[in-house]
């Protein structure tokens, strides 16, 4: 386990490493969004949350992505109110993406600053296989921070996932997704099916010039022997 990890590091660094394409957009952009959901469910797991706003800001240059994302409990505040902040650094050619991010989901009224024992970073790998055959597939693996088992030791959580986005009628797009962890760690205690969902989504056209994206996700945790039926919109530039 330790030295696919490292080797998936060390894909993760050369990746981080390559100049830009020639076709790269070295064009600066600034991106906002709010994403309201009816809850919470990350990789199979309830965050325990209810309803949510998810804001989001993304600065873009030359391949780069620069995202900060939050979650904030509109609806749990007497138990403490989950709250989470993460910061994701990428890098994308063609169809790949690199990806190293910083989590941390202690809560409301907690430090942010414990990063040994308070964030968990991860990279992840992506691989999206083009329009005419939409298939992506990502693999995350913890690889520093808080992720660790009862002795100390890093665990190098991984969580694989794949999804094929269906265009359909009427401007529906129909996403069967899973989600999958290749050994012991954070989200199971063995190799295990973490999540299997089913999304539609479709852009609600308010104005000629405005719409709302919403989506319906009905998700099963196999691990948790949970499901879950969640709905969401997002307003955003």
């Amino acid at each position: 386990m330790k030295k696919m990890m490292k080797g998936c590091l060390a894909v993760l660094g050369a990746a981080l490493m390559c100049p830009a394409v020639a076709n790269a957009q070295n064009e600066f952009t600034v991106n906002g969004k709010a994403d309201f959901v009816t809850d919470y469910i990350w990789r199979g797991a309830d965050q325990n949350s209810g309803f949510s706003v998810q804001p989001s800001l993304t600065l873009g240059y030359a391949g780069f992505t620069l995202n900060v994302w939050g979650s904030q409990s509109l609806t749990k505040w007497e138990e403490g109110g989950a709250k989470e902040f993460d910061i994701n650094l990428s890098y994308a050619v063609n169809n790949f993406s690199v990806t190293v991010s910083d989590y941390w989901w202690n809560g409301v009224n907690q430090p942010y600053g414990h990063y040994k024992n308070g964030h968990y970073f991860e990279g992840t790998l992506a691989y999206n296989f083009g329009e005419s055959f939409p298939l992506s597939l990502s693999w995350s693996t913890m690889f520093a921070g808080a992720d660790k088992d009862e002795d100390g030791d890093l665990r190098a959580s991984t969580y694989i996932t794949a999804s094929y986005p269906v265009t359909l009628p009427a401007d529906v797009t129909l996403t069967p997704a899973i989600g999958f962890t290749p050994w012991k760690g954070m989200y199971h205690h063995k190799a295990a099916f973490t999540d299997i969902s089913l999304k539609a989504s479709k852009d609600i056209r308010v104005t000629e010039n405005f719409s709302i994206p919403l989506f319906v996700q009905a998700i099963v945790a196999p691990v948790y022997d949970r499901t879950y039926l969640v709905a969401g919109f997002s307003v955003g530039f």
